[in-house]
């Protein structure tokens, strides 16, 4: 498979097939991402889609100073932060269910092994929800997909130092909520 520069050289020479192998290369990746930012399936399948079409548009503007991929992060994170400017946040009741059904299950576990992960997949899945934005961002791109502080400051346009502390916060943030999750199921 070709690489991405080659692929944007010969969208931007018209060859629309180039940009349609772009899309598959990374679309599962991105929407991957989004679901555990945007707390929703279908947000994300939106977010993504508008995401690849303004990436189309704007190819020409791409300076290649970062990866292409994370400069489609970057388009798709403004659009869902114009998105949830423009509506009032909602927390859907599907967040922890939508999660735990996609994780395929080891046929070799007890039953009780198997349903105490998606519990516990339901209560992380939860307590990120409840986290801000900004602070949920920052730890899907750290923790679950593996971003170095660098590629997370392209991505937010952040400085790197504010990176490492409000990933610090959210880290912090994250604990205690989990925390309290699991006090209350002690009771």
């Amino acid at each position: 498979m070709r690489d991405d520069a080659q692929l944007i050289n010969e969208t931007l020479a018209g060859c629309t097939e180039a940009f349609g192998q772009m899309v598959s290369k990374h679309q599962d990746r991105l929407f991957n991402t989004l679901v555990h930012i945007a707390g929703s399936h279908e947000e994300a399948e939106d977010v993504s889609q508008e995401a690849f079409v303004q990436a189309f548009v704007k190819l020409d503007t791409f300076a290649g100073k970062s990866a292409f991929y994370t400069w489609l992060y970057r388009i798709a994170f403004n659009i869902l932060a114009s998105r949830r400017r423009r509506k009032r946040p909602e927390i859907s009741l599907d967040v922890g269910r939508g999660f735990s059904g996609d994780e395929p299950m080891d046929r070799t576990e007890p039953a009780a092994t198997t349903v105490e992960r998606a519990e516990r997949a339901d209560q992380l899945h939860a307590a990120l929800a409840e986290l801000s934005a900004e602070h949920r961002s920052i730890l899907v791109l750290r923790e679950m997909e593996g971003c170095d502080y660098e590629t997370i400051s392209d991505v937010l346009d952040l400085p790197v130092g504010t990176v490492r502390s409000r990933l610090h916060r959210a880290r912090s943030q994250l604990r205690e909520r989990l925390r309290h999750v699991l006090q209350q199921q002690s009771s």
